[in-house]
């Protein structure tokens, strides 16, 4: 028990110092930056990208508030943690990143079902962008379930030629617990808003 109190206290300190110096509260109408040294610091190396372009929940959420016009919000999550864990309407679009196999095979080394990359991921987005009359040199923000897989993505579309690709990197769900839960940080613990009800304008649909 003294262990695992532990481990909570360190996550909800490192949650403070990731809010005192990743997301201080920035000027009206100024666009994010790239992270200080200090404040990737608190970002746990699984979810750093190679662009050093982070931001939290409710900075992505003022972003595209103040700019979404400029900026393409893109979920890359599986469709099924998008139909059955919710999802936020302030995207623009879905593209998964990874996607389960086509008869949902069991993965025994990581103790779940096997995922599969999607091969045409950077061009899909491209294809979002290009909707919004956007380029690859035009600000994108990624999320995912809890920081680990976006910052992958902006890793590949960093690859393709994007240059200004952000990750939230706390996620849609949020990091675990020590208790299992995802209830320490993320979009929906955040008090932003996301819904059940799927749309099909925005869920992703290969090849449309």
């Amino acid at each position: 028990m003294k262990r695992e109190i532990a481990i909570l206290s360190a996550i909800v300190m490192a949650a403070a110092v990731s809010s005192a110096s990743a997301q201080a509260p920035a000027a009206p109408g100024a666009a994010p930056v790239a992270a200080s040294a200090q404040a990737q610091a608190t970002i746990p190396k699984a979810k750093q990208t190679s662009l050093g372009l982070y931001m939290r929940p409710r900075e992505a959420a003022e972003t595209m508030g103040r700019e979404g016009a400029r900026t393409l919000f893109v979920d890359v999550r599986t469709r099924a943690e998008m139909m059955f864990t919710g999802w936020a309407p302030t995207i623009d679009g879905h593209v998964p990143f990874v996607e389960v196999t086509e008869f949902w095979d069991w993965d025994d080394k990581e103790g779940r079902y096997k995922l599969d990359a999607n091969p045409v991921f950077s061009r899909d987005v491209e294809r979002l962008l290009a909707a919004k009359g956007l380029t690859k040199n035009d600000r994108v923000i990624l999320m995912c379930r809890s920081g680990d897989r976006s910052a992958r993505a902006v890793d590949k579309l960093a690859e393709a030629g994007f240059t200004q690709v952000y990750s939230q990197y706390e996620g849609f769900e949020g990091d675990a617990s020590p208790y299992g839960q995802r209830t320490v940080n993320g979009w929906k613990n955040a008090g932003l808003a996301w819904t059940y009800k799927p749309d099909k304008a925005k869920f992703y649909a290969a090849g449309r």
